[in-house]
């Protein structure tokens, strides 16, 4: 069983408020930090949360706005200054290689880590794929000739669950046995091949999380987060302010709501706040009244997926 938790870094639009940072995200699963775009300020909260500066670390960009990239530097300077030795991969748009590559060269910063920059050229597809999950992207619409993505980590099924009374009556002694049919592993046991699958139950679903960037809504996003676990979207307006959000290519907290609930999402959280917003009720409000389970980030707010069986 893996643990897999969600932290906002960063959770205004565009610009900071006195307690929003900007655009970043951290899913933990099991240790591994992915982290998902870095705004100004994204590491005062990363160590605020006491994420460890030298664990497994995959960074993903949803696209080149600078409220989206900004703290990517101070960030890689700060690592380095507290010794950090494993390699970073990140994934972004074409434009982040440049980026980086000039910025810490102008800036002279002595990384004291391997930082490996994978340009993402297709609309869609898989950038990781490991033996317990994967990252999938798909191309977002953030403006004519913005290169936008929308990213979900999906684990692959799990066995399904182990049948004690069935593995008793095989026969089959407790420990390494046991262990092995629970992977979905099948064993040889008094001259006997057991296979797993006659002692587990059905495959049981992992779980899938998803992150649009910045965007307005599209079929293709609908179908791309199809049945997410927890879908984390853009609201940067009010409804009544559609006209905005289809003129700077963002979404309403309505419009989130709308693809959460024709994506059989089972979980929504809403992010990505204008500052005009004092109260963020009215967006919880609009959304709630489209779809059922919603909630409104934070920065520093954290959120367990447990599995859902």
């Amino acid at each position: 069983m893996s643990n897999l938790d969600i932290t906002f870094l960063g959770t205004s639009a565009a610009m900071p408020s006195e307690n929003r940072f900007l655009s970043s995200i951290v899913i933990n699963r099991n240790g591994t930090l992915f982290i998902f775009d870095a705004g100004e300020g994204m590491q005062y909260n990363f160590i605020r949360a006491r994420f460890s500066f030298n664990k497994k670390t995959l960074i993903f960009i949803t696209h080149m706005h600078s409220d989206h990239i900004l703290g990517l530097v101070g960030f890689f300077q700060t690592l380095s200054l507290q010794g950090r030795n494993k390699p970073i991969d990140i994934f972004g748009p074409k434009l982040l290689y440049d980026y980086l590559t000039e910025n810490i060269r102008i800036l002279n910063i002595k990384l004291s880590f391997p930082l490996y920059i994978h340009v993402i050229e297709d609309k869609e597809g898989n950038i990781i794929i490991d033996k317990e999950y994967k990252i999938t992207f798909c191309r977002s619409n953030h403006g004519y000739g913005i290169i936008s993505f929308a990213y979900c980590l999906v684990e692959n099924n799990r066995p399904g669950k182990f049948n004690i009374k069935k593995a008793k009556e095989l026969g089959v002694p407790e420990g390494i046995l046991y262990q092995k049919l629970q992977k979905g592993e099948d064993i040889e046991y008094n001259n006997k091949i057991i296979y797993s699958s006659t002692i587990l139950g059905p495959l049981r679903s992992g779980r899938k999380i998803g992150i649009s960037g910045d965007t307005r809504p599209t079929n293709e996003l609908c179908n791309f987060f199809r049945n997410c676990d927890l879908l984390i979207f853009e609201s940067t307006f009010k409804s009544t302010e559609i006209d905005k959000a289809k003129e700077s290519f963002h979404s309403t907290a309505f419009e989130a709501a709308v693809l959460a609930k024709l994506s059989n999402t089972f979980r929504l959280c809403l992010t990505h706040f204008s500052t005009r917003y004092k109260d963020l009720s009215i967006l919880l409000d609009e959304a709630k009244s489209i779809f059922y389970s919603v909630d409104i980030a934070y920065d520093m707010k954290s959120i367990s997926i447990p599995y859902r069986d």
